[in-house]
């Protein structure tokens, strides 16, 4: 069967393309968000060879259809009438707020997802070959795969400010410009080597230096290189301002005067108050996790290595990826999402368990392909066709990595 015709079969099983507000995807999974989920067949998905599994969790109907989903989506976006998150059809079904935060989380790091990984493998391939010999952190091929694996985390808030823009609603190119005035050159410059006119907040997690003032204001200039929260936070504001502007500035001129204001508002309303209060927040969320896992890191140990699985089986695992994100920029590394690492080798080894130990041919076939998948961290085809099916392997990967 071809994609396209995969494609079609889905968009018609999920209740057809009137029923479809939203479809985005992940590694191995198509996510739409449905008027009612009621009119899928979702039983006759998951009976489907082509179709591991559906998953039905964070208001998201899941259709899970393994590591070639990139292939499938271009087209069940043709067969749904729809362009991706820019041209949803808007629906009146409330959703909750978890479901909500889930939902604007994965939409806006499920696009970033492939080059978020592409990079750190290159920073960590670097990394080795200096860690065993073969070149040095001053040679032009470490400086090379270090800018080649490092601009992705410099420029990290244009990223966000393109792929937030596309969940909420914001012009791509109005997010790029907000998330780029972010680590402008001479903002960076101002922060990293300019000497403070005064510091606010002196001897608290608040304590900012001032480097500049407009109309005696003081402007709250921080290093937001990395950083996830600000620019986030801003370019919801700033969809909220553009659509204010588009009903009130004529027709004939919004083409310009939209970006125009839009521009001159968002983006020092971001410096002087979006931007420190985010990167506060976010400095105290950070210290709040480290500060619990200091304490006592068994206990985070447990919860995190133990439900791992059950978190990426409902895509909840989204909720923890921010964290560890304003970690990484805070601290350096993180201690949160390293706990989860043993739960993939438990499954992996589960899979290889059940390829060792099965008699059934149909089932041994279909764990080569999972293993090797979950080599790289991508375990939901592990879970969905062979360790969940199967119990007991499944209760194994809750239990080794603990």
């Amino acid at each position: 069967m071809t994609y396209q015709e995969l494609a079609k079969i889905i968009v018609e099983k999920v209740g057809g393309k009137q029923n479809i507000i939203s479809v985005v995807h992940c590694a191995t999974r198509l996510r739409f968000k449905l008027k009612d989920e009621t009119l899928a067949a979702t039983e006759e998905l998951k009976n489907r060879e082509d179709v591991v599994t559906v998953m039905q969790s964070a208001g998201q109907y899941q259709v899970v259809i393994g590591t070639h989903v990139a292939q499938v989506y271009p087209f069940v976006l043709e067969a749904s009438g729809l362009q991706g998150e820019e041209t949803a059809v808007k629906s009146d079904k409330k959703e909750k707020l978890f479901d909500k935060l889930i939902d604007v989380i994965s939409g806006i790091f499920t696009p970033a997802l492939g080059a978020l990984a592409a990079s750190g493998m290159i920073k960590g391939l670097a990394a080795l070959l200096v860690a065993v010999g073969a070149t040095t952190n001053t040679s032009s091929l470490y400086t090379l795969l270090w800018a080649i694996g490092d601009t992705f985390f410099y420029f990290f808030p244009v990223i966000l400010g393109y792929t937030a823009s596309k969940k909420f609603g914001f012009s791509p190119l109005l997010g790029i410009i907000t998330g780029a005035s972010l680590i402008y050159p001479s903002i960076v410059g101002l922060v990293q080597n300019g000497k403070p006119l005064y510091v606010l907040f002196k001897h608290t997690i608040f304590e900012t230096p001032i480097h500049m003032e407009i109309f005696g204001i003081p402007v709250l200039l921080m290093n937001y290189a990395q950083s996830v929260i600000p620019i986030i936070v801003a370019v919801y504001f700033g969809a909220k301002i553009e659509k204010w502007l588009q009903r009130v500035i004529h027709p004939i001129v919004s083409a310009f005067l939209v970006p125009f204001f839009t521009l001159l508002i968002v983006i020092p309303l971001t410096f002087a108050v979006i931007g420190p209060i985010a990167t506060w927040l976010g400095d105290f969320v950070g210290m709040v996790i480290k500060g619990a896992y200091d304490i006592n890191p068994i206990i985070p140990g447990l919860l995190i290595g133990c439900f791992w699985q059950v978190f990426v089986m409902f895509g909840l695992h989204w909720g923890l990826i921010p964290i560890a994100l304003i970690n990484l920029s805070q601290f350096g590394y993180d201690p949160v999402i390293a706990l989860m690492l043993g739960t993939p080798f438990a499954t992996i080894g589960a899979v290889l368990g059940v390829f060792l130990k099965t008699k059934n041919q149909k089932l041994k076939s279909l764990c080569v392909p999972c293993f090797a998948t979950g080599i790289f961290g991508i375990s939901e085809p592990a879970i969905y066709g062979v360790t969940l099916p199967n119990k007991w392997p499944f209760i194994f990967t809750f239990v080794v990595p603990v």
